[in-house]
């Protein structure tokens, strides 16, 4: 996790490229930590959330998920839910730029902030339902933006969409051109943060209400769908494919 403060706004770089910023045990726990630090500190008016490219984030780390039962499984997602769910209850806005590609638990840990920034050419899609499972998390963040019937369709995968449509279904509340995203995000953080911080505040405990509605039960039963799903076989097929190959030896 790369962190930077740029005047009275706090951005958090998701720094795990080579694994195209997947959501690991470490890279949640680094991101929890940074999070209430960034809310803790009274220097912070408003934090940024990015990524390193090539994608602002590709998801569950499956090479990760695949060592685990399927119990384990469900905690690490219960965990990672909580994460998400926790930027609801800040006190200062996050807003969220959306570059290379948003999949699955990137997808919804972008829903969860409280703005959300895209480039044009950015993919979003969950890619769950096709891989064997429901989204163990975040489907509630997800109706709040889409209502119930878009929400279904885009968990059922038909076709991965762009920035410009993402923009248009209410999944984003801006969108920019290619590359654009993390200007554009870090501009916004700055007129924020330039609003009287009360007020700002206050705006944020009022609508936690309404976007954190019902989210822990939802997100328990969401895992709870899940770890039946992983259970079947195109489940596991699917988990089959991110098995760690074993290192070749090197002669001497």
């Amino acid at each position: 996790m790369k962190i930077d403060d740029i005047g009275e706004v706090r951005q958090l770089t998701l720094d795990r490229p080579q694994r195209r910023n997947a959501l690991g045990d470490a890279m949640m726990r680094d991101l929890a930590h940074a999070l209430q630090d960034a809310d803790g500190d009274p220097d912070v008016r408003a934090i940024v959330l990015n990524a390193e490219p090539p994608a602002f984030c590709s998801g569950s780390d499956l090479k990760e998920l695949r060592l685990m039962s399927v119990q384990e499984m469900g905690r690490h997602e219960l965990a990672t839910a909580q994460v998400a769910r926790s930027i609801a209850g800040l006190s200062k806005p996050v807003i969220v730029a959306v570059e290379g590609y948003a999949l699955g638990g990137g997808f919804l840990l972008a829903l969860s902030c409280d703005v959300v920034v895209t480039a044009s050419n950015a993919r979003w899609h969950l890619p769950e339902v096709p891989n064997g499972w429901l989204p163990p998390w975040g489907l509630h963040a997800l109706v709040a933006r889409t209502g119930v019937a878009r929400a279904r369709l885009l968990t059922w995968a038909t076709d991965p969409i762009d920035g410009t449509e993402a923009h248009r279904l209410g999944l984003a509340d801006y969108v920019t051109s290619p590359q654009q995203a993390d200007d554009a995000a870090l501009a916004l953080a700055q007129r924020l943060a330039a609003l009287p911080p009360e007020a700002v505040t206050s705006c944020k405990r009022f609508f936690e209400s309404f976007a954190s509605l019902d989210g822990e039960r939802l997100d328990r039963l969401a895992t709870l769908f899940f770890e039946t799903d992983a259970k079947t076989r195109a489940a596991r097929a699917t988990l089959a494919k991110f098995q760690t190959k074993p290192q070749m030896l090197v002669k001497q």
